[in-house]
């Protein structure tokens, strides 16, 4: 349609007609003149309407489901982040007090024993030169931390320290083939040398063959000269087995160290020997043995009349209905029957 003078002129009667038709809508009411045409349009574009709306309505959900999944993606990977944190909290809980409760048993040890220690976290396992059982620690020589200090945690001997770096030290195991120390046993100070054989218990040569030995004894170091590379006192292991001397010089047992060498985490390193020797003070105390109960006992005596009588009187039985007791009288009748006949003949000769 061309914008022209009259097209225009008929937009503005068409505007000012529907503004008429509005107020005279209004204010009419329920009884509005335009009421029934109204009604009469709602009939017949009604369907159509419902028509356009079932068919648009998909579209719109569509949109509105893509508008909303953002925020709903959104809050999912919120809770997925959330549960995450969670489950990282708790599990630092589960491994805080576990570091806890292994931090607390080094500290009773090394008040036990009095030893000066230098706490330290083990960060590798294994080192760079050859197959050795060791782990390396996260403190060094600017730490205090020199060769050949014991390390310990809270179960027993953890090892030796063997090479110092400034901020990192590498023990080697008590476990290990070249690893040896000199022990002490409990009670008897019987002495010897334990020497690792890897995931096998120690082997430890006693300097006495003759020496008892059983299993369950226990053993803790018997300390170095100017307490390097062992300090004396540190709990080693108990007996699990015994090898008769068979006449040697040397005995050998195999020890079971108190130490887990393949879940190791904290531990210490002395850095201050004791002043005295703690000898078994740093051992764990040993369970209590149960007494054994008491069996009870009843006294019985036999009446002339065969019955059996405890010691508050009562008949508990007769000695003449004990299993056996008939068979026993008919074998003595029997042997009696046997003989009537013998002394019958002996009465007619």
């Amino acid at each position: 349609m061309r914008d022209t003078r009259e097209s225009r002129l008929l937009l503005v009667l068409l505007i000012a007609i529907a503004f008429a038709l509005i107020t005279v809508d209004i204010r009419g009411g329920e009884e509005s003149p335009v009421d029934g045409a109204r009604q009469a349009a709602a009939t017949v574009f009604g369907p159509v309407e419902n028509g356009v709306a079932a068919a648009v309505d998909p579209v719109g959900n569509a949109i509105g489901a893509v508008r909303d999944s953002g925020n709903r993606h959104d809050r999912i990977s919120t809770l997925e982040q959330e549960n995450a944190a969670l489950k990282a909290r708790l599990g630092s809980d589960d491994r805080t007090n576990s570091r806890v409760r292994q931090l607390d048993a080094m500290l009773k040890n090394a008040g036990a024993g009095q030893y000066g220690i230098k706490g330290a976290e083990v960060i590798a396992i294994g080192a760079a030169q050859g197959f050795s059982w060791t782990v390396t620690i996260d403190a060094g020589a600017d730490d205090g931390i020199r060769r050949d200090m014991t390390v310990l945690n809270g179960e027993g001997l953890v090892g030796r320290v063997t090479t110092v770096g400034p901020d990192t030290a590498t023990v080697l195991l008590a476990n290990d083939p070249d690893f040896t120390v000199g022990t002490r046993m409990e009670k008897t100070d019987e002495l010897g040398f334990a020497t690792g054989q890897g995931s096998r218990p120690l082997s430890v040569q006693f300097l006495n063959g003759k020496a008892k030995v059983k299993a369950g004894d226990r053993l803790v170091t018997f300390g170095s000269s100017k307490d390097k590379p062992f300090v004396p006192g540190v709990p080693v292991g108990e007996v699990v087995r015994v090898d008769p001397s068979g006449g040697a010089l040397t005995r050998t047992v195999y020890v079971k160290p108190y130490v887990g060498f393949t879940k190791l985490d904290i531990v210490g390193v002395v850095v201050q020997a004791p002043r005295e020797d703690p000898r078994d003070m740093v051992l764990p105390k040993q369970p209590a043995k149960k007494k054994p109960k008491p069996t009870p006992t009843v006294t019985v005596t036999v009446q002339p009349n065969g019955d059996l009588v405890d010691g508050s009187g009562k008949v508990v039985g007769n000695i003449n209905e004990q299993p056996g007791g008939d068979a026993a009288g008919d074998a003595a009748g029997d042997q009696q029957g046997n003989a009537q006949p013998d002394n019958a003949a002996n009465d007619q000769e």
